[in-house]
């Protein structure tokens, strides 16, 4: 299964209006307005503030960095004993300019693919790139070594490569100046950064380049295979749930009996509430595509969704 047969990516419809970069008439389309804060979306919006809040309360002492380095920084020779930092280390940074150049990437490549895509493949495929890194530095530790990693750039590099595949032909305004194709320079820094974790190794010069690696095969392989891994899990969980709750009857003449289920479970109805965000979420993420590429950039399951919900806009599931 390919990127462009996933759900969320709705066909492949690869042009970007634009340029990305200060100056560079931004690729907004026409949500472009004067406050540029105007144009982010939720989880970007979120996610800057977490990383710069953690910073700020670093910089001033409510955080001593032995303490971040210690509980939330990821090295390998700790990771069973402290498994949460697999995800939390991509929240911590080693100085302001580590900080600002992952987040100004996040501030342009990110809001296009999370309108895109949703807030919450989004915000699954960011973490999933982040523990990527992770990962990589698991499998890479004979090479690396075991020295303590921070910084959101393995999220940030998968967030690069999505929006390559997805806009290939987008111009990339390098020092906001020389236009580039992303897909040249998302494969570019892919390449230097092979070079620079297989040459470097533990002589990294402070850059964890196998974290960023590690970033961009977790984020090809989740766009490759990502649906499949998601419906695999979904399996997995609900054989777990089932043998768990003993899911099981015994019949007259005392034979088990597996009990059938008449729905799978992740096709369960969830609670009104949540159905009823998760409605809002869309409605809102379509009409800011409509607004941006107009009506024919919608795919056919988007046009269907609009119509279903057209239909019950006088229903309790789609008020505020």
């Amino acid at each position: 299964m390919g990127l462009w047969d996933r759900s969320y990516t709705g066909g492949p419809q690869r042009k970007a209006g634009g340029g990305f970069g200060v100056g560079s008439g931004g690729s907004w389309g026409n949500t472009e307005r004067r406050d540029p804060f105007a144009a982010l979306t939720p989880w970007v919006k979120r996610l800057l503030v977490i990383n710069f809040a953690v910073w700020a309360l670093m910089a001033i002492g409510l955080i001593p960095w032995s303490a971040a380095r210690d509980l939330l920084a990821f090295s390998a020779d700790r990771a069973l004993t402290r498994p949460w930092t697999l995800v939390t280390y991509m929240f911590v940074h080693a100085g302001f300019g580590h900080l600002f150049f992952n987040m100004l990437a996040l501030f342009f490549f990110g809001p296009p693919l999370e309108r895109s895509w949703g807030s919450r493949e989004f915000i699954r495929y960011y973490l999933v790139c982040g523990v990527g890194g992770s990962v990589a530095a698991l499998l890479l530790v004979n090479l690396v070594g075991t020295a303590p990693m921070v910084g959101a750039s393995a999220a940030i590099f998968g967030i690069l490569l999505a929006f390559a595949l997805t806009w290939p032909d987008a111009p990339i305004y390098l020092w906001f100046l020389l236009p580039v194709k992303a897909k040249y320079f998302v494969g570019f820094l892919a390449l230097m950064t092979l070079y620079s974790t297989i040459s470097s190794g533990r002589a990294a010069g402070g850059t964890a380049h196998w974290a960023h690696l590690g970033g961009l095969i977790a984020g090809w392989v989740w766009l490759r295979y990502g649906e499949r891994i998601e419906m695999s899990a979904d399996r997995a969980f609900g054989k777990a749930k089932r043998a768990r709750r003993g899911l099981k009857s015994v019949d007259r003449d005392g034979k088990a009996e597996a009990k059938q289920e008449s729905r799978r479970p992740s096709a369960r109805r969830r609670p009104k509430s949540e159905a009823s965000s998760d409605a809002l979420d869309e409605v809102n993420r379509i009409l800011d595509k409509i607004g941006e590429r107009g009506m024919d950039s919608l795919t056919p399951a988007e046009l269907e969704f609009l119509n279903e919900m057209s239909q019950r806009k006088s229903g309790p599931d789609i008020k505020h």
